[in-house]
C-alpha cells in the first residue's frame, strides 16, 4: 500500500488544516482515525494537540483511535499514554501477527514476543481499548504449530478488548512469494488456515472477555464469539468445517492457488 509513498511527518499546522476542512465539509463526524500507519510516532505534545483540535472542530466527535506498532508503545512511557487516554484517544489497534520469535524475525517484523505483550498490556493499562490483529500462515507449514501455540500464548498474556485473524497473502512482488518458489517457505492449505486457527482458539486462556472475530475477506471461513465465553461454540464450528476444506494445495490467496 505504502511502497511508492516515502515517509514523512507532516507539520502541525498542515494537519490542522486538514482537520478544518474535514469539519466544513463533515461536520457530523463522530469517529476519527488518526492516519496513516504510524501515527504515534509523533510527539506526545503533538497529537494531543491533534486532538485537542479535532474535538474543538467536531463537536459530535466521541471516539480517537490509531495504528500502534509495538515499538511506539514501547517508546511512549506510561504517562504519556495516560495523557493520550485522557486528550481523547479511546482505541489503538497493534499488529501482532505472530507470537513466534523466529516466525517474528523472518518476517522482519522488528519486535519480540515479550515486547509485544508489554506494549499490548501498557495501552490497556492506560486505559485504553486495544484491538490486536493476528496473521494465520504466516510460519507457513514448516512452523505452523510453532506460530499458533506462542501466538496464542501472547494474545492470552495481553488479553486484548477485541482480537481479529486474517490470512496471510503473497502476492507475487513480494519477498516472501521468491521463499515460496525456492521451497524455503510453504503455504499453508485451505485446511492448514482452518487447523492453525482452531489450535489457537483452542489454546487461549482469556481472564477477561475478549471479542473475536475471523471475517477479513481473506479468511476461508468466519467464525466469531467472546473469549473465552464462546469458545467451545467457535471450535464445533470450525470442527464441523475443516474436514470439508482441501488439504492438497497450498494457498497464496491473492489470486487462487499457487
Amino acid at each position: 500500500m505504502y511502497k511508492a509513498s516515502k515517509f514523512r511527518i507532516r507539520p502541525l499546522e498542515e494537519i490542522e488544516g486538514i482537520i478544518e476542512r474535514g469539519a466544513e465539509a463533515l461536520p457530523f463526524i463522530r469517529r476519527i482515525f488518526l492516519a496513516d500507519g504510524d501515527a504515534l510516532v509523533l510527539p506526545t505534545d503533538t497529537l494531543i494537540a491533534i486532538m485537542e483540535k479535532c474535538y474543538e472542530k467536531f463537536p459530535k466527535l466521541t471516539r480517537i483511535g490509531a495504528y500502534a506498532t509495538p515499538a511506539d508503545l514501547i517508546r511512549k512511557t506510561p504517562e504519556e499514554l495516560k495523557r493520550l487516554r485522557e486528550a481523547g484517544l479511546a482505541i489503538v489497534y497493534m499488529g501482532i501477527e505472530s507470537g513466534d520469535d523466529d516466525v517474528l524475525t523472518y518476517v522482519d517484523k522488528g519486535t519480540t514476543a515479550d515486547l509485544t505483550i508489554e506494549a499490548g498490556k501498557k495501552a490497556l493499562a492506560a486505559g485504553m481499548k486495544l484491538s490486536t490483529m493476528i496473521l494465520l500462515g504466516l510460519g507457513g507449514q514448516e512452523r505452523t504449530v510453532e506460530h499458533a501455540l506462542h501466538t496464542a500464548h501472547v494474545v492470552s498474556a495481553i488479553n486484548p478488548t477485541m482480537l481479529s485473524a486474517l490470512s496471510l497473502i503473497i502476492p507475487h512482488e513480494v519477498p516472501l512469494y521468491d521463499d515460496v518458489v525456492k521451497g524455503k517457505f510453504t503455504p499453508l492449505t485451505a485446511r492448514g488456515f482452518l487447523k492453525e486457527l482452531d489450535m489457537i482458539l483452542r489454546h487461549t486462556d482469556m481472564t477477561s472477555p475478549c471479542i473475536f472475530r475471523s471475517n477479513h475477506v481473506s479468511n476461508l471461513f468466519p467464525v466469531g464469539g467472546t473469549l473465552p465465553m464462546d469458545k467451545e461454540k467457535m471450535l464445533a464450528a470450525l470442527e464441523q468445517y475443516i474436514p470439508l476444506a482441501d488439504d492438497t494445495r497450498p494457498l497464496l490467496n491473492d489470486n487462487g492457488n499457487f
